[in-house]
């Protein structure tokens, strides 16, 4: 059986959407996928080897944690002949302390030049103060959180638990 390289790799839902879209011209995306979380991804963050011009962290977003990466070296076998340099990119988070990778985006360099910062602000922002209220309400005696997108539906719904001192 193969060992887990990190304790978790989640998806979020706009990174679903994406690759569907891609995966309608690039046919061994699942396989690249896999490939790139293998040994790009391993050697990055679990050997510490990080070759500067394929995996690249996005500065100036305001957000510590997670780290937000751009991996800008990414093989797709159906684009023939490209190597590592096929042009598709792809936007994850790194969570250091839980060993969590989180894909956000993956789009092509031909259709789109850039990575979606109001995206990853969105959703990165929303989870510090997330993580902030759950602190407050647990030091607080406890209670329920409930977390709204911009529309008033609902994200999710938390019941936390005070801290108990012994």
């Amino acid at each position: 059986m193969k060992k887990k390289l990190f304790n978790e790799i989640r998806k979020v839902n706009e990174f679903e959407r994406d690759f569907k879209k891609l995966l309608k011209n690039f046919k061994t995306l699942d396989e690249d996928l896999d490939n790139f979380i293998n040994v790009q991804l391993n050697l990055a963050h679990k050997l510490n080897i990080i070759d500067k011009k394929s995996i690249v962290r996005i500065s100036n977003l305001g957000i510590n944690e997670p780290k937000i990466y751009k991996a800008r070296k990414f093989a797709c076998k159906a684009l023939k002949g490209k190597g590592g340099f096929s042009g598709i990119r792809i936007i994850y988070a790194y969570y250091e302390e839980e060993d969590i990778i989180e894909f956000i985006e993956i789009y092509y360099k031909g259709e789109k030049a850039n990575e979606d910062r109001d995206r990853i602000l969105r959703y990165y922002s929303q989870k510090e103060a997330e993580k902030a209220a759950k602190k407050m309400l647990k030091n607080q005696g406890g209670g329920e959180l409930t977390t709204a997108v911009r529309d008033r539906k609902f994200r999710s719904k938390d019941t936390i638990k005070p801290v108990i001192y012994k």
